[in-house]
Formats: C-alpha cells, sequence, structure tokens
C-alpha cells in the first residue's frame, strides 16, 4: 500500500488556499510542511488549509498543523482551516470506506483535533467560501484562542 499525500495550491482574493488529500502521517506531513513555508516565503500572511479530502491524520499530521499555526502567528497572519463536520465530507468522492470508515472525508481530522483537545486553537469553518468570507467560526464568535 502507498501512502499518498497531494496539496495543491491557489487563491481566493489575499487568501492562500491549500487544498490537502490523503494521508498526514510521519512518511506524508514533511510535504505539507514545506507547502507551507513555501507560502510564507512568498509573503502570504493569510492562509486556508483546506483539509476536507483527509482521510486520516496521525500525531506527525496534528504537529504540522500546531507549527503551521505558530508560524502563521509569528507573522502576524492569519490561519483558518476547513474541517466538515463529523459524519459527513466535502471532497469530490464523498466517504465510501477508507480510513475514515465511510463516515466522510476530512471529519477524521475533525475528531482527531477533538479528542486531542486542539481543535480550540484552530479557526474552523466548513468550506473554503466561509473561510475567506470571514463568516463566525463554528458558531465560536469569540475564536480560536490565543495561546
Amino acid at each position: 500500500m502507498v501512502v499518498t499525500l497531494k496539496v495543491t495550491g491557489g487563491e481566493h482574493g489575499e487568501w492562500a488556499v491549500l487544498h490537502v488529500s490523503g494521508e498526514m502521517d510521519l512518511v506524508t506531513s514533511p510535504v505539507l510542511r514545506q507547502r507551507v513555508h513555501d507560502a510564507v516565503a512568498d509573503g502570504r500572511r493569510s492562509l486556508v488549509l483546506d483539509l476536507s479530502g483527509v482521510v486520516f491524520c496521525d500525531s506527525s499530521g496534528v504537529g504540522v498543523l500546531i507549527a503551521t499555526r505558530r508560524l502563521i502567528r509569528s507573522c502576524r497572519g492569519e490561519l483558518r482551516l476547513i474541517l466538515p463536520p463529523d459524519g459527513t465530507g466535502t471532497a469530490a468522492g464523498g466517504g465510501g470506506g477508507g480510513a475514515d470508515g465511510g463516515r466522510g472525508q476530512g471529519a477524521h481530522v475533525n475528531r482527531v483535533l477533538g479528542a486531542l483537545g486542539v481543535r480550540r486553537l484552530f479557526d474552523v469553518h466548513p468550506d473554503v467560501a466561509a473561510a475567506v468570507d470571514g463568516a463566525p467560526a463554528d458558531d465560536e464568535e469569540a475564536g480560536p484562542l490565543s495561546a
């Protein structure tokens, strides 16, 4: 079995948007870390990570997300994550099986971050449009924790 992670980039106004799909683990997470560093090196300070296509995320993947948050905050930028709610997937192809048990791509990351107690550190949105438009994140008017 080949473990893959695909990261494609784009722009949406002032926001750099990285669409991530596949598995985020010890082997693949450095790909995302490098793409984030490349975006920051290019002067991008507003970043959306669309994780709706991620079917698996281990502690290495979570570490990359936390490091990304730290990097963007050190540049006085903004980071927003796209995480479908538990039980639904927004990525093409739905969630018909695989590492997430058929419950929807991206929902796995949402559950992992919640279980670890770090989801509250992130500004989470259901889709790219909501993230770049600045809609309130998940009914949390206060936003992510600043720690």
